[in-house]
């Protein structure tokens, strides 16, 4: 019995592993073409914070800085009610050019963050796999230049989320909104 457990066990992760490895990132990644101002486009997650603020949830701003010692500061801004808030975090590089990983302190959760598709100009494509004591879950966001994206960047975004286990109703292109747009830099 106990053998059968550990046996299914170790299948299961395996199969993790697997998923993890699966996701592309950007071929000759240049972190320092990534840095400056982006506006997101789609969000899709499978989370439980996501079901519960997806109606909730517009566009923001995400600010790209490279740090000296090769990691990025992200500094996104969105807007929260009559209000626009901020949140500052620390994406460690790893050894995989393009691939990062970051702890949020607040909820205790680690996330394994990929690039997985950018011409640094118009748009990026990330996934993010994020694990906490309560469960994993998993993430995709397209990242624009602009608050416009070509078409084909929108059906790429969604293809690649259903790649991911991502369902329709766990899929939103952001509403588009002015407000903590200009104050975001």
């Amino acid at each position: 019995m106990q053998a059968t457990l550990l046996s299914i066990l170790g299948l299961a992760l395996l199969g993790a592993l697997h998923a993890q490895n699966s996701i592309p990132v950007q071929a000759d990644f240049q972190q320092d073409k990534l840095a400056g101002r982006w506006y997101s486009i789609g969000l899709a997650s499978n989370s439980n914070w996501f079901k519960d603020k997806k109606h909730l949830l517009k566009m923001c701003t995400t600010d790209i800085a490279v740090t000296a010692d090769g990691n990025m500061e992200v500094t996104s801004t969105y807007p929260k009610g009559e209000q626009c808030e901020k949140r500052n975090s620390l994406y460690i590089r790893t050894e995989q050019p393009g691939r990062f990983s970051y702890t949020n302190p607040r909820w205790g959760s680690n996330h394994d963050i990929r690039v997985v598709e950018t011409n640094y100009d118009e748009y990026a494509l990330v996934a993010t796999q994020i694990s906490k004591s309560t469960g994993s879950s998993n993430m995709v966001l397209l990242y624009s230049r602009t608050k416009e994206v070509a078409p084909q960047r929108l059906e790429r975004f969604m293809q690649f989320s259903q790649e991911q286990g991502l369902k329709d109703e766990e899929i939103l292109i952001l509403p588009q909104t002015d407000k903590c747009m200009a104050d975001a830099a």
